[in-house]
Protein backbone atom coordinates (compact mmCIF):
# COMPACT_ATOMS: atom_id res chain seq x y z
CA UNK A 1 0.00 0.00 0.00
CA UNK A 2 1.69 3.27 -1.06
CA UNK A 3 0.62 6.33 0.63
CA UNK A 4 0.43 9.91 -1.31
CA UNK A 5 -0.43 13.10 -0.05
CA UNK A 6 -1.24 16.05 -1.67
CA UNK A 7 -3.10 12.99 -3.88
CA UNK A 8 -5.41 15.83 -5.71
CA UNK A 9 -2.73 18.35 -7.20
CA UNK A 10 -0.38 18.77 -9.77
CA UNK A 11 2.40 16.58 -8.24
CA UNK A 12 0.77 13.88 -6.64
CA UNK A 13 -2.03 13.45 -9.15
CA UNK A 14 0.91 12.47 -11.81
CA UNK A 15 2.08 10.19 -9.59
CA UNK A 16 -1.41 7.85 -9.62
CA UNK A 17 -1.09 7.78 -13.03
CA UNK A 18 2.77 6.61 -13.44
CA UNK A 19 1.95 4.23 -10.58
CA UNK A 20 -1.39 3.21 -12.06
CA UNK A 21 1.16 2.76 -15.19
CA UNK A 22 3.26 0.32 -13.50
CA UNK A 23 0.69 -2.02 -12.03
CA UNK A 24 0.36 -0.36 -8.27
CA UNK A 25 -2.93 -0.42 -7.41
CA UNK A 26 -3.01 0.04 -3.71
CA UNK A 27 -2.52 3.65 -3.33
CA UNK A 28 -4.41 5.53 -0.77
CA UNK A 29 -5.01 9.41 -1.63
CA UNK A 30 -4.62 11.74 1.31
CA UNK A 31 -6.13 15.34 0.56
CA UNK A 32 -8.64 18.08 1.05
CA UNK A 33 -11.08 16.75 -1.48
CA UNK A 34 -13.58 19.59 -1.01
CA UNK A 35 -12.55 21.40 -3.98
CA UNK A 36 -14.47 19.61 -6.52
CA UNK A 37 -12.46 21.04 -9.60
CA UNK A 38 -9.59 18.97 -8.81
CA UNK A 39 -11.57 15.69 -8.60
CA UNK A 40 -10.70 14.94 -12.51
CA UNK A 41 -7.10 14.63 -11.40
CA UNK A 42 -8.03 11.46 -10.04
CA UNK A 43 -11.71 10.12 -9.97
CA UNK A 44 -10.84 7.73 -13.28
CA UNK A 45 -7.71 6.05 -11.44
CA UNK A 46 -7.28 2.93 -9.78
CA UNK A 47 -6.91 3.50 -6.24
CA UNK A 48 -8.24 1.89 -2.95
CA UNK A 49 -9.17 4.50 -0.39
CA UNK A 50 -9.66 8.95 0.01
CA UNK A 51 -8.73 9.83 3.12
CA UNK A 52 -8.97 13.46 3.79
CA UNK A 53 -5.95 14.88 5.38
CA UNK A 54 -6.86 15.90 8.65
CA UNK A 55 -7.91 12.02 9.21
CA UNK A 56 -4.38 10.88 8.38
CA UNK A 57 -2.77 11.10 11.56
CA UNK A 58 -5.44 8.41 12.96
CA UNK A 59 -5.89 6.69 9.63
CA UNK A 60 -1.76 5.62 9.90
CA UNK A 61 -2.28 4.73 13.58
CA UNK A 62 -4.60 2.17 12.72
CA UNK A 63 -3.56 1.52 8.70
CA UNK A 64 0.66 1.52 9.22
CA UNK A 65 1.06 -2.49 9.09
CA UNK A 66 -0.79 -2.21 5.37
CA UNK A 67 1.69 0.61 4.78
CA UNK A 68 4.97 0.38 2.10
CA UNK A 69 6.03 3.93 1.89
CA UNK A 70 4.24 7.20 2.52
CA UNK A 71 4.68 9.91 -0.19
CA UNK A 72 3.91 13.27 1.06
CA UNK A 73 3.37 15.54 -1.79
CA UNK A 74 0.47 18.03 0.02
CA UNK A 75 1.57 21.27 1.07
CA UNK A 76 0.89 25.03 0.54
CA UNK A 77 2.88 26.54 -2.60
CA UNK A 78 1.52 29.82 -2.85
CA UNK A 79 4.89 32.03 -3.65
CA UNK A 80 2.81 34.99 -3.37
CA UNK A 81 0.92 34.71 0.10
CA UNK A 82 3.55 36.17 2.60
CA UNK A 83 1.58 35.12 5.77
CA UNK A 84 4.36 32.69 8.14
CA UNK A 85 1.16 31.43 9.62
CA UNK A 86 -0.66 30.31 6.94
CA UNK A 87 2.30 28.11 5.97
CA UNK A 88 3.04 26.75 9.75
CA UNK A 89 0.46 24.14 9.94
CA UNK A 90 0.04 22.51 6.56
CA UNK A 91 4.06 22.71 5.72
CA UNK A 92 5.59 22.30 9.07
CA UNK A 93 3.59 21.00 12.04
CA UNK A 94 1.29 18.49 9.77
CA UNK A 95 4.72 17.23 7.94
CA UNK A 96 6.68 16.96 11.43
CA UNK A 97 3.87 14.84 12.22
CA UNK A 98 4.41 12.71 8.72
CA UNK A 99 7.24 11.95 9.98
CA UNK A 100 7.46 10.98 13.36
CA UNK A 101 4.34 8.62 12.60
CA UNK A 102 7.15 7.50 9.82
CA UNK A 103 9.82 6.90 12.17
CA UNK A 104 7.30 5.13 14.90
CA UNK A 105 6.27 2.33 12.78
CA UNK A 106 8.81 2.04 10.51
CA UNK A 107 8.27 3.63 6.99
CA UNK A 108 10.03 5.35 4.61
CA UNK A 109 9.69 8.51 3.58
CA UNK A 110 9.88 10.82 1.00
CA UNK A 111 8.81 14.26 0.69
CA UNK A 112 8.43 17.24 -1.42
CA UNK A 113 11.15 20.36 -0.70
CA UNK A 114 11.44 23.01 -3.53
CA UNK A 115 14.45 24.64 -5.08
CA UNK A 116 12.70 27.74 -3.43
CA UNK A 117 14.80 27.02 -0.08
CA UNK A 118 17.71 28.47 -2.22
CA UNK A 119 16.57 32.06 -2.09
CA UNK A 120 18.50 34.50 -4.90
CA UNK A 121 21.53 31.43 -5.24
CA UNK A 122 24.06 33.31 -2.80
CA UNK A 123 25.52 30.28 -2.04
CA UNK A 124 24.35 28.08 -5.17
CA UNK A 125 22.20 25.23 -6.13
CA UNK A 126 23.74 22.27 -4.28
CA UNK A 127 21.99 19.56 -2.45
CA UNK A 128 24.71 19.90 -0.03
CA UNK A 129 22.94 19.39 4.14
CA UNK A 130 25.65 22.00 5.39
CA UNK A 131 24.51 24.65 3.36
CA UNK A 132 21.07 24.28 4.70
CA UNK A 133 20.89 26.71 8.38
CA UNK A 134 22.56 29.39 6.08
CA UNK A 135 19.88 29.58 3.30
CA UNK A 136 17.92 32.73 2.99
CA UNK A 137 14.62 32.21 0.79
CA UNK A 138 12.64 34.76 -0.53
CA UNK A 139 9.56 33.99 0.65
CA UNK A 140 7.24 32.37 3.34
CA UNK A 141 6.68 29.29 1.36
CA UNK A 142 10.15 28.65 0.69
CA UNK A 143 11.28 29.66 4.06
CA UNK A 144 8.59 27.03 5.40
CA UNK A 145 9.92 24.26 2.98
CA UNK A 146 13.78 24.89 4.57
CA UNK A 147 12.86 24.90 7.92
CA UNK A 148 11.50 21.49 7.64
CA UNK A 149 14.77 20.17 5.94
CA UNK A 150 16.59 22.22 8.86
CA UNK A 151 14.25 20.29 11.31
CA UNK A 152 14.37 16.85 9.21
CA UNK A 153 18.51 17.37 9.59
CA UNK A 154 18.30 17.77 13.46
CA UNK A 155 16.48 14.62 14.00
CA UNK A 156 18.48 11.78 15.09
CA UNK A 157 15.39 9.24 14.79
CA UNK A 158 14.82 9.09 11.13
CA UNK A 159 13.21 6.63 8.62
CA UNK A 160 15.13 4.04 7.82
CA UNK A 161 15.19 5.43 4.44
CA UNK A 162 13.94 9.71 3.21
CA UNK A 163 14.27 11.92 0.72
CA UNK A 164 13.72 15.25 0.68
CA UNK A 165 12.71 16.37 -2.82
CA UNK A 166 14.22 19.78 -4.11
CA UNK A 167 11.73 20.40 -6.83
CA UNK A 168 12.37 23.04 -9.47
CA UNK A 169 10.26 24.62 -11.74
CA UNK A 170 8.17 21.46 -12.35
CA UNK A 171 5.63 22.04 -15.46
CA UNK A 172 3.04 19.53 -17.28
CA UNK A 173 -0.08 18.50 -17.34
CA UNK A 174 -2.78 18.49 -14.35
CA UNK A 175 -2.05 21.84 -13.22
CA UNK A 176 -4.88 24.12 -14.49
CA UNK A 177 -6.46 24.41 -10.70
CA UNK A 178 -2.90 26.28 -9.53
CA UNK A 179 -3.76 29.70 -10.94
CA UNK A 180 -1.13 32.21 -11.02
CA UNK A 181 0.92 29.45 -9.29
CA UNK A 182 0.85 27.72 -13.01
CA UNK A 183 3.71 27.37 -14.92
CA UNK A 184 5.31 29.74 -17.24
CA UNK A 185 4.53 27.19 -19.98
CA UNK A 186 0.87 27.15 -18.74
CA UNK A 187 0.39 31.07 -18.48
CA UNK A 188 2.17 31.32 -21.76
CA UNK A 189 -0.20 28.59 -23.50
CA UNK A 190 -3.58 30.69 -21.95
CA UNK A 191 -2.07 34.31 -22.91
CA UNK A 192 -1.15 33.15 -26.44
CA UNK A 193 -4.64 31.45 -26.88
CA UNK A 194 -6.02 34.44 -25.54
CA UNK A 195 -4.38 37.38 -27.39
CA UNK A 196 -2.17 35.74 -29.49
CA UNK A 197 0.85 37.60 -27.87
CA UNK A 198 2.97 37.02 -24.48
CA UNK A 199 4.56 39.40 -21.67
CA UNK A 200 7.44 38.81 -20.04
CA UNK A 201 8.67 40.56 -17.25
CA UNK A 202 11.22 43.00 -18.00
CA UNK A 203 14.77 42.58 -16.72
CA UNK A 204 15.86 45.09 -13.58
CA UNK A 205 19.20 42.97 -13.00
CA UNK A 206 22.02 45.10 -14.99
CA UNK A 207 24.05 41.30 -15.81
CA UNK A 208 20.58 39.65 -17.44
CA UNK A 209 19.17 40.96 -20.73
CA UNK A 210 15.10 40.90 -20.92
CA UNK A 211 13.80 37.96 -21.31
CA UNK A 212 17.16 35.94 -20.67
CA UNK A 213 16.28 35.36 -16.91
CA UNK A 214 16.53 31.65 -16.61
CA UNK A 215 15.38 28.57 -14.80
CA UNK A 216 15.70 25.01 -14.63
CA UNK A 217 12.52 23.87 -15.90
CA UNK A 218 11.38 20.31 -15.11
CA UNK A 219 9.18 18.37 -16.88
CA UNK A 220 6.47 16.69 -14.35
CA UNK A 221 7.21 12.75 -16.26
CA UNK A 222 10.95 13.07 -15.15
CA UNK A 223 9.85 14.43 -11.73
CA UNK A 224 7.46 11.36 -10.91
CA UNK A 225 10.33 8.85 -12.86
CA UNK A 226 12.79 10.79 -10.20
CA UNK A 227 10.24 9.63 -7.39
CA UNK A 228 9.38 6.24 -8.69
CA UNK A 229 13.24 5.42 -8.53
CA UNK A 230 13.68 6.33 -5.50
CA UNK A 231 10.10 4.49 -4.17
CA UNK A 232 11.59 1.42 -5.70
CA UNK A 233 15.55 1.16 -5.14
CA UNK A 234 15.93 3.41 -1.31
CA UNK A 235 19.94 3.74 -2.53
CA UNK A 236 20.67 6.84 -0.67
CA UNK A 237 18.65 9.09 1.90
CA UNK A 238 18.97 12.93 2.08
CA UNK A 239 18.00 16.06 0.33
CA UNK A 240 18.14 15.89 -3.37
CA UNK A 241 17.68 18.37 -5.94
CA UNK A 242 15.45 17.40 -9.04
CA UNK A 243 15.72 19.60 -11.87
CA UNK A 244 16.87 19.20 -15.07
CA UNK A 245 20.53 20.48 -14.08
CA UNK A 246 20.08 23.00 -17.36
CA UNK A 247 18.89 26.41 -17.02
CA UNK A 248 17.17 28.04 -19.74
CA UNK A 249 15.46 31.47 -20.52
CA UNK A 250 11.76 32.65 -20.60
CA UNK A 251 12.53 33.66 -23.97
CA UNK A 252 13.51 29.93 -25.36
CA UNK A 253 10.05 28.99 -23.22
CA UNK A 254 7.81 31.13 -24.80
CA UNK A 255 9.79 30.92 -28.26
CA UNK A 256 8.98 27.09 -28.13
CA UNK A 257 5.13 27.81 -26.54
CA UNK A 258 4.83 29.60 -29.85
CA UNK A 259 6.31 27.10 -32.46
CA UNK A 260 4.32 24.03 -30.75
CA UNK A 261 0.93 26.25 -31.35
CA UNK A 262 2.46 26.86 -34.91
CA UNK A 263 2.16 30.65 -34.16
CA UNK A 264 5.17 33.51 -34.95
CA UNK A 265 6.29 34.88 -31.63
CA UNK A 266 4.87 38.23 -30.65
CA UNK A 267 6.75 38.87 -27.56
CA UNK A 268 6.89 42.12 -25.41
CA UNK A 269 8.22 43.24 -21.80
CA UNK A 270 6.80 44.50 -18.93
CA UNK A 271 7.96 45.97 -15.84
CA UNK A 272 8.11 43.23 -12.88
CA UNK A 273 5.67 44.74 -10.16
CA UNK A 274 8.05 46.24 -7.37
CA UNK A 275 6.29 44.06 -4.47
CA UNK A 276 8.32 41.01 -5.72
CA UNK A 277 11.04 42.53 -7.60
CA UNK A 278 13.63 42.02 -4.85
CA UNK A 279 12.64 38.83 -4.24
CA UNK A 280 12.86 37.54 -7.88
CA UNK A 281 15.08 34.77 -9.14
CA UNK A 282 16.59 35.91 -12.05
CA UNK A 283 19.04 32.40 -12.89
CA UNK A 284 18.47 28.66 -10.99
CA UNK A 285 19.98 25.69 -12.49
CA UNK A 286 19.58 21.83 -10.68
CA UNK A 287 23.09 20.36 -9.64
CA UNK A 288 22.23 16.72 -9.70
CA UNK A 289 25.15 15.15 -9.11
CA UNK A 290 23.74 13.83 -5.92
CA UNK A 291 21.06 12.73 -8.07
CA UNK A 292 23.05 10.42 -10.14
CA UNK A 293 25.16 9.22 -7.35
CA UNK A 294 21.71 7.68 -5.87
CA UNK A 295 21.66 5.42 -9.05
CA UNK A 296 19.02 7.77 -10.88
CA UNK A 297 20.39 7.87 -14.40
CA UNK A 298 18.05 8.39 -17.07
CA UNK A 299 17.98 11.24 -18.99
CA UNK A 300 15.76 14.48 -18.63
CA UNK A 301 13.31 15.68 -21.59
CA UNK A 302 14.84 18.66 -23.07
CA UNK A 303 12.28 21.96 -22.78
CA UNK A 304 12.09 22.41 -26.43
CA UNK A 305 10.33 18.11 -25.92
CA UNK A 306 8.50 18.61 -22.62
CA UNK A 307 6.79 21.89 -24.22
CA UNK A 308 5.87 20.41 -27.31
CA UNK A 309 4.45 17.30 -25.72
CA UNK A 310 3.00 19.35 -23.21
CA UNK A 311 1.00 21.89 -25.43
CA UNK A 312 -0.14 19.50 -27.98
CA UNK A 313 -1.21 16.63 -25.92
CA UNK A 314 -2.37 17.89 -22.77
CA UNK A 315 -3.17 21.99 -23.26
CA UNK A 316 -4.98 21.86 -26.24
CA UNK A 317 -6.96 19.14 -25.92
CA UNK A 318 -7.42 19.87 -22.49
CA UNK A 319 -6.24 16.37 -21.55
CA UNK A 320 -5.85 15.24 -18.08
CA UNK A 321 -3.31 12.93 -17.18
Amino acid sequence: MIVITGAAGFIGSNIITSLNERNYKDIVLVDDFSNKEKAQNYEKKQFSELVDRSELTGWLEEHHKFVQIVLHMGARTDTAEFNWDTFVGLNLDYSKRIWEQCVEFGLPLIYASSAATYGLGELGYDDDHEIVPALKPLNPYGRSKNEFDKWVLQQVRRPFFWAGLKFYNVYGPNEYHKGRMASVVYQAYNQIKDTGKMKLFRSHHPEFADGEQARDFVYIRDVVDVIIHMMEYRNMSGLFNVGSGNANTFLDLVRFTFAAMEMKPEISFIDTPEDIRDKYQYFTEANIEKLRKSGYTAPFTSLEQGVTEYVKDYLRKEKIR
